[in-house]
C-alpha cells in the first residue's frame, strides 16, 4: 500500500475530477465540488493528508476487488441479520441496513473538537434538566422561553421534584454532527432513547475485515469497548450495595431497533425484557425469570417516556410496567435516560442550547448551532413560509427524517400542503437553511462516488466520568444529491476511524 498518489483535476462546470494514479482507478469520474468540503480530497482534486495512504489504495485496487470488498461487508450485515424498519403509508417492513465499504476519516485533532464540544453540550443539557424540573432558575431569568419549557410534549410534570442519581438525567446522549465549508456543528441532539450503535459497532467489524491491511495501518482507535463502558455506566447510576442488576427494557421485536436491544443486552450479559417481564411490588421491580423473580436495579430504558408506565403516563400502553415509575420516584430502580430528557432534544429548544452553554457553564460553545427559525413566533412563521423553496422544514419533535420538508427537493404542491400545516399548528415546526453537508468517497454503482454523510457519537454519562466513544455512527445518503441520511429514508452507513495523535 505505498504507491505514490498522481491525483490531477480534469472536468468542466464547478466540479472537478479527482483521478487515481496514473489517471485510472476507481476514482476517474469522482467529481470534486470546491462549495462542498469533501472529507477525502481538497477542492484541486488532491488528497488531503490524512487520507492519503487510503486513497492511493483504493485508486490501485480494481474495480472487481473493490466490488469483492462491497460485497464482503454487505453479506455480513445479511448474516448477522442487521436491519432497520421503514414504516411506509400501508405497510411496515423490515430491511438490512445498506452498508459502504469505504471508512471515513477523521483526525485526532478533528475528533478533540468534537469531543470536547459533545462533553460540553451534554454537561450543559444535564445542569439545564435538573434546573427545569427544580429550581427553575433558566427559566425565569428567560434563558429559554418558559412556556417552550412546560408546554413541550416531552416536558413531564411527574418529574418535578424527583430526586435522580447522580442528576444525570442524560446517561446515553447520540449528537448529530455535520461538517460544511465552515466546520463543524450538531444538527440535532438525541437525549432520549438514542439509537444506532449497534451498526457503529458491526460497521467497524465487516469493514475490519474486510480491510485489515489498511485498518492496521491506519491506527485506528478502537470502539468496541462500548458495550463494556456502557454497562459501567448503568452500573455506576445505582447506589444498591454489591453489584447492581441491570437490564435492557425493549419495546418488543417489531420496535425498528429491536436488534440493537438483543445485541447490547447480549453484549453487556444482561437481561432483555419487555414491560409484560417486570413486576412491581412494593416499590421495587422484579423480572421474571425461569428460575423466579429477579430483583432489577437498573434499568437503560429503549422505550418512550409515554409507554413506560401506564399508571403515571399513557393508560393504554401495552409495553410498559404498572407501577414502574413509582418505584422509580422512590429512588429504588434507576432509569436511563430518565423520563422527561427529551425536552432537551425538542428541535425548538435546540435553538437555545448555545444559551444554556453560556448560562449554566459560563463558557462559549465549542461547536456551533445551525441557524434555526422558530415558526411559534410571528416572524419565524412569516420567513419560513416566504422561503419554503430554500429551507428545510422540521417538527420539533420529529426523528428518523419523517415529517420533514426538504424545500429545494420539493414540488410546489408538496410546499403548499406544507404550508397548511404550518399555519395550522406553527408552534410545532422549525426551519433551518440548506446545508451544504460534506461529501465522502463511497462506491456506489461500481465505482467510488462522492455522497454527502454526517456523523452520530455516542456519549456515556455516569456518576462522574464522561466518555465519547471515538467513532460513531456515519450515515450516508446514498442517493446522488439527497441530503437525508437517514436509514429509513434510504440512507446506509459507513465506518468511521477517528485516528491516534
Amino acid at each position: 500500500m505505498s504507491a505514490t498518489a498522481d491525483t490531477t483535476t480534469a472536468g468542466a462546470g464547478n466540479g472537478r475530477t479527482a483521478t487515481g494514479t496514473a489517471g485510472s482507478g476507481a476514482f476517474a469520474g469522482y467529481r470534486v465540488d470546491p462549495g462542498i468540503f469533501d472529507e477525502m480530497f481538497r477542492d484541486d482534486g488532491t488528497p488531503r493528508g490524512a487520507c492519503r495512504s487510503l486513497g492511493e489504495a483504493l485508486a490501485r485496487i480494481p474495480a472487481e476487488e473493490l466490488v469483492r470488498v462491497q460485497d464482503s461487508v454487505h453479506r455480513r450485515f445479511i448474516h448477522e441479520g442487521i436491519t432497520f424498519t421503514v414504516l411506509g403509508k400501508k405497510e411496515v417492513s423490515e430491511h438490512i441496513i445498506p452498508i459502504d465499504c469505504v471508512p471515513r476519516i477523521l483526525t485526532a485533532a478533528e475528533w478533540e473538537q468534537i469531543e470536547e464540544g459533545i462533553k460540553q453540550r451534554l454537561r450543559a443539557v444535564n445542569l439545564f434538566l435538573r434546573d427545569i424540573y427544580h429550581e427553575g432558575r433558566s427559566l425565569r431569568d428567560g434563558v429559554v422561553p418558559p412556556d417552550l419549557v412546560l408546554g413541550c410534549p416531552q416536558y413531564r410534570v411527574e418529574m418535578r421534584g424527583v430526586r435522580v442519581p447522580h442528576d444525570v438525567y442524560v446517561a446515553v446522549g447520540g449528537t448529530d454532527v455535520v461538517r460544511t465549508g465552515e466546520g463543524f456543528a450538531v444538527l440535532e441532539d438525541n437525549m432520549r432513547v438514542p439509537s444506532g450503535v449497534s451498526y457503529m459497532l458491526a460497521c467497524r467489524a465487516a469493514t475490519k475485515r474486510a480491510l485489515p491491511n489498511l485498518y492496521r495501518e491506519h491506527r485506528v482507535r478502537e470502539v468496541s469497548a462500548y458495550p463494556e463502558r456502557l454497562y459501567s455506566t448503568l452500573v455506576s447510576l445505582s447506589s444498591r450495595a454489591g453489584t447492581p442488576r441491570v437490564a435492557v427494557l425493549s419495546p418488543g421485536r417489531y420496535n425498528s431497533a429491536y436488534y440493537e436491544h438483543a445485541f447490547l443486552a447480549g453484549e453487556m450479559g444482561v437481561d432483555l425484557v419487555e414491560g409484560r417481564d417486570l413486576v412491581v411490588h412494593n416499590a421495587n421491580v422484579y423480572a421474571r425469570m425461569a428460575s423466579g423473580l429477579r430483583r432489577v436495579d437498573v434499568i437503560y430504558r429503549r422505550i418512550d417516556d409515554d409507554f413506560t408506565d401506564p399508571v403515571t403516563f399513557r393508560r393504554d400502553s401495552m409495553l410498559g410496567a404498572p407501577g414502574l415509575f413509582h418505584a422509580y420516584r422512590a429512588g429504588n430502580v434507576v432509569m436511563a435516560n430518565a423520563p422527561g430528557t427529551g425536552v432537551a432534544d425538542d428541535k425548538a429548544v435546540y435553538a437555545f442550547i448555545p444559551d444554556i452553554i453560556r448560562y449554566f457553564l459560563g463558557e462559549e460553545p465549542i461547536l456551533a448551532n445551525v441557524d434555526t427559525h422558530l415558526c411559534r413566533s410571528p416572524d419565524g412563521l412569516a420567513f419560513t413560509l416566504d422561503n419554503l423553496q430554500d429551507l428545510v422544514v422540521k417538527e420539533v419533535g420529529g426523528s428518523g427524517g419523517y415529517g420533514m420538508l426538504v424545500g429545494p427537493q420539493s414540488t410546489a404542491a408538496e410546499r403548499e400542503a406544507y404550508a397548511s400545516r404550518l399555519r395550522a399548528d406553527p408552534a410545532n415546526f422549525i426551519s433551518q437553511p440548506v446545508l451544504p453537508l460534506s461529501r465522502a468517497a463511497c462506491f456506489v454503482d461500481g465505482s467510488l462516488q462522492p455522497r454527502h454523510v454526517d456523523a452520530r457519537p455516542f456519549t456515556l454519562q455516569g456518576s462522574g466520568e464522561q466518555h465519547v466513544v471515538p467513532g460513531g455512527l456515519c450515515r450516508v445518503a446514498l442517493q446522488e444529491g439527497n441530503l437525508v441520511v437517514n436509514s429509513s429514508q434510504g440512507g446506509g452507513c459507513k465506518d468511521l476511524w477517528v485516528l491516534r495523535s
